[in-house]
């Protein structure tokens, strides 16, 4: 069976689906992921097919409309602006994935891209299915996770997943009716029921790629809507530590890793410096992952780095400072140490809740009120209280026996035999 993989965003937004392709395709699938350019050899290393979709994420970021992420405060408004950059982008993604779709006999979409996945599914009756990362469907359980962590209520909380997800429709709602139309043969109209009230009226399958340990089912989500387990990023067998990392970790007691993945700052020298003085505090060692943050750190008790697995480094160090994306949030959960996240926007705040309460995490503190003190203070507790490595230990244990790849083998078997 052919599969298309479909998902765009930044490298948290595609890691994980290449274990999961990786799966797929050893029980026997053609596994294609249809991801930006830039992915490439990330996809490829899985053993999957690999087809580019245009736009540089990173460059995107890096740009004055990318900057202006971070002068809003609050997430709903980092939300506005980042639909109206998506909306900017949104024609030029679209021909590469309505080829890949007329290739594939099933699609699995990801957030990001759900309303053309499924329109192009619906249009050329492709079955297709959601692979989400965040828990985005409306409950009355939790606010959106994309905006933060504060609830409004049961009834604010429904009303504002309502509000995201029709958000997540503005940005392909105008590329939409012009594909649909000329690339697919039918009737303008027919875009509409590529939103999410169409979706859910169809009962549209989603499986989510996170553990009910750590995030349970809400109770009142639809039928078809599955907590499914983490899909691991793929690492090759027998991969190893680069020779400088291993050497440094040998060379003294376990390090803190600090990393802000695939955010970007207002001003990385002034970070870096902050961050340093907050380890050199705390009395710990650093190893420092620049990202697209470009974070640097100098001096022996300390080592900068670029991308390592962080499956390999993680459980090697005392804890993990990152910026609450739901990858990264993952692989702390994974290796069994503790975590210091610093949320910086989006889905962030929501990980770093819920990092804290698992009690593997002290506290949040987010890079807006970031200081050396207080981060200082956090990695204190956290490297010091045993009762975050005991909590850190167990969620691992649990997380070791679930399999997050089997549910969607299962379902996307049924899909094309239906």
């Amino acid at each position: 069976m052919r599969i298309a993989v479909m998902t765009a965003g930044s490298r948290g937004d595609v890691a994980p689906y290449t274990g999961l392709a990786h799966g797929l395709a050893a029980a026997g699938h053609r596994v294609t992921v249809v991801t930006h350019g830039s992915f490439g050899p990330l996809v490829t290393a899985a053993g999957v097919g690999f087809r580019p979709i245009p736009v540089d994420p990173r460059a995107e970021l890096e740009s004055a409309r990318g900057r202006a992420l971070h002068d809003s405060p609050s997430g709903p408004g980092k939300l506005v602006k980042l639909v109206r950059m998506a909306r900017a982008l949104a024609d030029r993604l679209v021909p590469p994935l309505v080829t890949a779709a007329r290739d594939s006999d099933v699609l699995l979409v990801s957030s990001s891209l759900a309303p053309i996945g499924h329109a192009l599914g619906e249009g050329l009756a492709v079955p297709s299915m959601g692979l989400y990362l965040q828990p985005l469907h409306p409950t009355a359980e939790f606010g959106p996770a994309i905006i933060g962590t504060r609830s409004w209520g049961a009834l604010g909380n429904r009303l504002g997943g309502h509000l995201v997800n029709a958000s997540v429709d503005a940005v392909f709602a105008g590329t939409l009716r012009s594909t649909v139309r000329d690339q697919l043969g039918l009737p303008g109209s027919a875009a509409r029921q590529a939103t999410h009230r169409a979706r859910e009226r169809r009962r549209w399958p989603v499986h989510h790629g996170f553990s009910e340990h750590v995030v349970p089912r809400p109770a009142d989500w639809r039928p078809g809507l599955h907590v499914s387990g983490y899909w691991w990023p793929y690492d090759p067998p027998g991969a190893r530590l680069p020779a400088p990392v291993r050497d440094f970790l040998d060379a003294g007691p376990p390090p803190v890793y600090i990393g802000l993945g695939s955010a970007t700052v207002p001003d990385p020298a002034a970070l870096s410096r902050t961050l340093v003085r907050a380890l050199r505090a705390a009395g710990l060692r650093g190893i420092v992952q620049r990202g697209w943050a470009r974070l640097e750190a100098e001096g022996d008790d300390m080592l900068t780095v670029d991308e390592v697995p962080h499956a390999l480094l993680f459980p090697e160090t005392a804890a993990v400072v990152h910026h609450g994306g739901a990858g990264t949030t993952a692989a702390g959960l994974r290796a069994g140490v503790p975590s210091v996240p610093v949320p910086v926007q989006f889905d962030a705040g929501f990980w770093a809740a819920r990092l804290t309460a698992l009690g593997v995490a002290p506290a949040a503190v987010p890079l807006r009120r970031l200081t050396a003190d207080r981060l200082a203070a956090a990695l204190t507790a956290a490297t010091r209280r045993p009762a975050y490595a005991r909590r850190a230990a167990r969620v691992a244990e649990l997380l070791r026996a679930e399999d997050g790849v089997g549910p969607v083998l299962a379902d996307v078997e049924r899909l094309a035999a239906r």
